[in-house]
């Protein structure tokens, strides 16, 4: 027997409100048009504190006249929106009303195709708590239900007939305790920052920065002083690599959110918000700032006769260049065809340098040399992994890079060349002078050339197959093959002692 339609009186039902910023979306957008601003027009931010002056609501509008947020791919609340189709499909009203401009609002109401109405900022009130009450009762008396997520949703909250939140703040639940309303239903989709904030400050990258130990471990620099200066460069360097990549990621809100796997990055997905990250670029600076300060000071108190190596504040302004370099990478040079790969390469040598700036430890030719060889064939891998990865979902070109897959035969003649350049300098190197001051079984040090090129001819052999995920340094640190060669090479070289 058929199942009859069960038949709904929306008539009955109170309007449904929602709210847009970390409601039906995770992120702020009002946030996230500021970031918008600072990625296209920065400027243009040159205007906030005179935009602000006008009030909050002015603020807003400015921002949206100035950019246009991406509205298809902005962090939704799945579960929410799930909901709100379900109660569209009845046929129940639904305004989204939020304190977020309008010009936004209209076109998130646009993109979903769910709402009845919007009620937004107009670029004169602000939309929230108080007034979005008001304008509650003047479009809909008492007749309305409401979705919220933070304190000023409380007087809504209270007044309207089934309180209902998504992803709540611990202020509001604090709230909504105290005052006895009991949410009706919960939409969370909130995930804890203690799992969220490691995958933002990338702490996995900070493999790459033990490349600061390279030139006193190559010298077989084992005084105190220098081993302290050196771990807490490792930590500084750590801090502000850390900040860097909040800072692009925050850059790159709208890009990463187009992305099948950046996307679900932190910042992206909404997991954490953007003004927080902000907070946390200042706070890792500052701490990075104070760490670079002291490694002098750590030679001086432990390792006195190295102090005449040590020029004061070397290491500090090599930090500075690589904070610099990598923020004209992330504002500038990442979307430039191939000078991206040097300048990528030439961060993972400035470590190198900063590390010798720390301990006072000389670079040698043959090191740099080495180096810019060995990291433009990681830089090169990395460009290609993505296109191979974007070729096989049928894509074209890399949004924001200016690659495009014909590039594909291009980029790994560069990157292999580059990477065997790297296997011959190291070759040359084990017949010098200086090697043999250095080491006392040079000969054994021929063994690292078919570990390296073993090594180098895997990495793009696992690219070409899309076995890579676009980040040669995690293929580095999880692949067993790799650190099994990896401690083969410690072996080898400290046979060679």
């Amino acid at each position: 027997m058929p199942q009859q339609a069960i038949e709904i009186d929306t008539a009955a039902l109170p309007v449904l409100c929602v709210d847009l910023d970390g409601t039906l979306v995770k992120s702020d957008t009002l946030h996230d048009s500021a970031l918008a601003v600072a990625r296209h027009h920065p400027l243009a931010l040159l205007n906030i504190p005179s935009w602000l002056l006008q009030g909050k609501a002015a603020l807003k509008r400015h921002l949206a006249a100035t950019v246009q947020l991406d509205v298809a791919h902005l962090p939704y609340n799945r579960e929410l929106l799930q909901y709100l189709q379900q109660q569209h499909a009845t046929g129940r009203p639904i305004y989204l009303a939020t304190a977020a401009d309008a010009d936004t609002a209209r076109r998130v109401a646009a993109h979903l195709g769910l709402f009845t109405g919007v009620l937004a900022s107009d670029g004169q009130l602000n939309l929230a708590g108080k007034n979005k009450l008001a304008a509650f009762r003047s479009h809909f008396g008492d007749n309305f239900t409401y979705i919220g997520n933070a304190l000023p949703d409380l007087p809504l909250l209270e007044s309207c007939r089934e309180p209902m939140v998504a992803n709540p703040t611990p202020a509001l639940r604090t709230a909504l305790r105290k005052a006895g309303v009991t949410p009706a239903r919960t939409f969370d989709e909130t995930v804890s920052p203690l799992k969220a904030w490691p995958k933002a400050i990338r702490l996995h990258q900070w493999a790459k920065n033990v490349l600061i130990f390279v030139p006193l471990l190559l010298a077989h620099a084992w005084a105190p002083g220098i081993l302290v200066a050196a771990a807490l460069a490792f930590l500084s360097f750590g801090l502000c690599a850390s900040a860097t990549y909040i800072v692009n990621d925050l850059l790159d809100l709208e890009a990463d959110r187009q992305h099948p796997r950046k996307r679900r990055r932190p910042f992206a997905s909404g997991d954490l918000s953007a003004l927080s990250g902000v907070f946390v670029v200042v706070l890792l600076l500052a701490v990075s700032l104070v760490l670079a300060l002291s490694v002098p000071r750590v030679i001086a108190a432990l390792s006195p006769q190295l102090v005449s190596l040590i020029k004061p504040h070397y290491f500090l302004e090599w930090l500075g260049i690589y904070l610099v370099t990598t923020l004209a990478y992330s504002l500038r040079f990442k979307r430039s065809v191939l000078v991206d790969v040097i300048v990528l390469s030439g961060l993972y040598t400035i470590r190198i340098i900063a590390g010798s700036a720390a301990s006072g430890v000389p670079v040698s030719t043959w090191l740099g040399s080495f180096s810019i060889f060995f990291f433009l064939s990681l830089a090169l891998v990395k460009r290609f992994a993505e296109l191979e990865n974007l070729s096989e979902r049928g894509g074209s070109t890399v949004g924001g890079r200016g690659y495009h897959v014909s590039d594909i035969e291009q980029l790994r003649s560069f990157g292999s060349a580059s990477g065997f350049a790297s296997v011959v300098v190291l070759t040359l190197y084990i017949s010098t002078l200086e090697a043999a001051q250095l080491y006392h079984h040079t000969r054994r040090l021929w063994l690292l050339v078919p570990v390296l090129i073993l090594w180098i001819m895997r990495l793009w052999l696992q690219a070409s197959r899309g076995q890579l995920n676009e980040d040669p340094v995690v293929y580095a640190i999880t692949d067993r093959r790799s650190l099994l060669l990896g401690v083969l090479v410690a072996l080898i070289v400290l046979s060679a002692l």
